[in-house]
């Protein structure tokens, strides 16, 4: 039997995700899903990957959230303070080399 870490690195190395889709494919609480990224973030790296974050992009002004360094999505843009913003997607890839 897998755990869930095991199961959502598993799903993220097939394709990227929003949290909603590990959510439903895990059985367990979007908020849950953020504790285990922040987590899974390190324990792949020992393993030669990297969690990879697709950012966030407000869909009012098309403002990308690049440089942001959390894990969890933002509720709000600071350009435009629109609230119509695409969740971001994570994968996980091998480091180049």
């Amino acid at each position: 039997m897998r755990t869930i870490r095991q199961q959502i690195i598993e799903l993220l190395q097939q394709r990227p995700m929003v949290v909603r889709e590990i959510s439903q494919e895990t059985g367990i609480m979007e908020k849950e899903v953020f504790d285990h990224l922040e987590h899974i973030r390190f324990s792949v790296k020992a393993a030669g990957k990297r969690l990879n974050i697709e950012p966030a992009v407000c869909l009012d002004c098309n403002y990308s959230f690049k440089d942001r360094k959390r894990i969890k999505h933002p509720g709000r843009c600071p350009k435009c303070k629109g609230t119509h913003i695409r969740k971001p997607e994570y994968s996980i890839a091998n480091i180049s080399l």
